[in-house]
């Protein structure tokens, strides 16, 4: 009997997909990183609860090149300091792919506001460019001249906050309750260079992170990484207080109604 590919797979099969996932080399990035430091009323504004603001009123922009076997993708973020409970980690806004691949398996297991997007990072000698798009605007643009080298840091760890939860299918509110989801991240770096230069933030209605205005620019480097991550549900929390917040995660037809902040 001819055998259908969609047709159910054998425990072996599953588990011989399993193994080779966990047995992947290390795939390493070139990627840009920007922080800056934004008023702390404007980045309260974002945090779904129970999140609360960090520290320090901090946005960070990660735009990555990752040549994956022998394909290049584009990755990226922007995400604000944040903190749940203990736990100082970062809360991503939006994290623009250049795949439909690389969008599932951390949306879907991990629920992170992935979008299709474009995602570049150019270097001519010591000038280098990174930009975040979508719908035809670059709404993060980073560029300036690389300096030389930086000490390598020791292997790190990072924690990214997630809501995974699903809209309900009579179109009304959520499909159960959500999870709070802790994803923390193992970096090891292998080289890394300052960047003199600017962040330019860009008016758009879909990803409008130009409301974070740059109050101070803590630095930009470029460098080369790789890592792993993992996931656990840190708590349950309540579909009506995450209500407001879900535009974030989709292209709401209504965000064009959203007027920008005004500067002062």
């Amino acid at each position: 009997m001819v055998r259908v590919r969609y047709g159910p797979r054998s425990d072996v099969e599953r588990e011989a997909a399993r193994g080779g996932a966990a047995s992947l080399a290390d795939i390493w990035s070139t990627g840009v990183v920007a922080i800056w430091e934004t008023e702390p009323e404007l980045l309260a504004q974002v945090l779904p609860p129970p999140l609360k603001p960090g520290e320090r009123p901090l946005v960070r922009a990660n735009i990555s090149r990752v040549d994956l076997f022998g394909h290049t993708l584009g990755a990226g973020s922007v995400a604000v300091a944040a903190r749940h409970g203990a736990v100082d980690g970062w809360y991503p806004l939006v994290m623009p792919m250049t795949t439909e691949r690389a969008l599932t398996g951390g949306r879907e297991v991990f629920g992170e506001p992935k979008k299709l997007g474009e995602v570049t990072v150019e270097r001519d000698g010591d000038v280098v460019t990174a930009r975040l798009a979508r719908h035809g605007i670059a709404f993060v643009e980073i560029d300036g001249a690389v300096g030389g080298p930086l000490p390598l840091p020791e292997e790190s760890e990072k924690t990214d906050f997630y809501y995974k939860f699903l809209p309900a299918v009579d179109g009304n509110g959520l499909d159960g309750e959500p999870l709070l989801v802790h994803c923390t991240r193992r970096e090891r770096v292998r080289r890394l260079e300052p960047v003199t230069g600017r962040v330019v933030l860009r008016e758009s209605a879909y990803d409008p992170v130009a409301d974070l205005a740059v109050r101070r620019l803590v630095g930009i480097t470029i460098g080369e990484k790789t890592g792993d991550q993992s996931g656990r549900v840190a708590e349950r929390v309540s579909a009506q207080a995450l209500l407001p917040y879900i535009h974030q995660r989709y292209d709401d037809p209504a965000q064009i109604l959203d007027a920008p902040v005004k500067e002062p």
